[in-house]
């Protein structure tokens, strides 16, 4: 299961996309709406090819210092035996496996409560939906 990107939460992703470009050197990438109503975009690092996502979650209210940190996201082969080992090690299913254009998805809480993505590719002849950037 190889870390695909991870994901952190931002409060304006303009100034977010400015710094990380700008300050950093990352590139941006593929942006697109969540099925929730959010917006996430990726940014690449050109040299190791590192993917960091914003995500931005508009109208939702204020955290605290410290909750910055949205998800990991990783990339499994067999989306239901990676479930059943990580719950099967503590973690919790926090949204259950569904379907966003050609991909199936899961959120799972690990045992301190860290949200972890997993994401397998279905059919390719799928249309494609918000990771797409629509």
């Amino acid at each position: 299961m190889p870390l695909e990107y991870v994901g952190i939460r931002v409060r304006d992703l303009d100034r977010s996309k400015r710094f990380y470009v700008e300050g950093l050197g990352l590139r941006a990438g593929a942006t697109g709406r969540m099925a929730a109503g959010g917006v996430w975009l990726e940014l690449q690092d050109p040299e190791t090819g590192a993917i960091l996502e914003l995500n931005y979650y508009p109208g939702e209210p204020p955290y605290r210092e410290g909750d910055e940190l949205d998800h990991l996201g990783f990339r499994v082969d067999d989306l239901e035996a990676a479930i059943a080992r990580l719950t099967g090690l503590g973690a919790k299913v926090r949204i259950p496996p569904f379907l966003e254009g050609n991909e199936r998805l899961v959120f799972l809480a690990d045992p301190d409560g860290v949200w972890v993505e997993l994401w397998e590719r279905v059919a390719d002849d799928v249309p494609p939906t918000s990771r797409a950037g629509a």
